[in-house]
């Protein structure tokens, strides 16, 4: 197979000629170009690799310090006493859940929050409907700023300012959604069509009006979806906010870890594990509805 485009058998021989010469020269320079941009991937790739030492011989010869790890915090399970191993893996079971329960009450309530303030500020955020310059560049730098900073610092700060305990993880977890969403959102605000909010305004509408009637309908759906993705993310942080003492099963978990209480270990990971498998999957047929409404055949 040749890459020449054919070429009209009416056409003279030498325009023909000129033609294909000048379809290589393109097709070269494509490749070209290509190319080079293959080589400045891989160029930085292998400096960032230097920088951050990445050193594959040492990853080779420390690996089997992870895999001794996961030997440890693995159970002794048999099948002659299945359910009194089982029972002695889970000794504390109860207190587990309670911390587990808490994780996702403090990612929910983050979540809520930090999508109600996205709301709020990706409309004057985005390049459509944001009518005062100043304001949306300024709600834009805050709403990087917010996103900058991960939660686990925000949860740090919180607890020191604070004390031990959820709200800090709860606030931590809204600031970060807020900033993460809120960027979402208004490039979701800055695709919609924008007639019906003409004929909100040129009816005699005011700004929210517009944003009420015209753009928020359209924008509803995608601002669900991606609040349930943010959802399933914050569960996950919200278990490492518990390092800091943001309160959650993370507490729990770095005190097993830093105890050398090697079962409870993999029992509290087995349970964060499939708590957030049960919320992938509840939240990925949740946005294919949404998007089904969103954009029906």
């Amino acid at each position: 197979m040749t890459d020449r485009v054919p070429v009209a058998p009416s056409l003279p021989g030498g325009q023909a000629q000129a033609l294909l010469a000048g379809y290589d020269r393109a097709l070269a320079a494509r490749r070209g170009r290509s190319l080079t941009a293959l080589g400045v991937v891989l160029g930085c790739a292998l400096l960032s690799a230097w920088a951050a030492e990445v050193r594959p011989g040492d990853l080779a010869a420390n690996l089997y310090r992870f895999t001794s790890y996961i030997g440890r915090i693995t159970p002794t399970l048999t099948w002659a006493n299945l359910f009194g191993d089982l029972a002695e893996w889970y000794w504390n079971v109860g207190l587990w859940t309670r911390l587990l329960v808490e994780t996702l009450l403090i990612a929910y309530v983050g979540t809520l929050v930090g999508g109600a303030i996205a709301v709020c500020l990706c409309f004057t955020a985005s390049g459509n409907l944001g009518e005062i310059a100043w304001a949306r560049f300024a709600v834009r730098r805050v709403l990087e700023f917010l996103r900058t900073v991960p939660e686990v610092v925000f949860a740090l700060l919180f607890v020191i300012a604070f004390g031990l305990g959820p709200m800090a993880g709860v606030i931590a977890i809204a600031l970060h959604t807020a900033g993460a969403l809120g960027k979402l959102f208004f490039e979701i605000v800055e695709n919609i069509d924008m007639k019906p909010v003409e004929g909100v305004r040129s009816s005699g509408g005011s700004w929210l009006h517009a944003v009420r009637f015209a753009a928020l309908p359209q924008v509803a759906a995608g601002f669900a979806s991606y609040a349930l993705l943010r959802f399933e993310i914050n569960v996950r942080g919200a278990s490492v906010m518990g390092f800091v003492g943001a309160g959650g099963i993370g507490q729990e978990l770095i005190s097993a870890i830093r105890q050398f209480y090697y079962p409870d270990v993999s029992a509290i990971l087995l349970m964060i594990i499939a708590t957030v498998f049960v919320i992938d999957i509840a939240d990925e047929r949740i946005r294919h509805r949404l998007a089904a409404v969103e954009s029906p055949k």
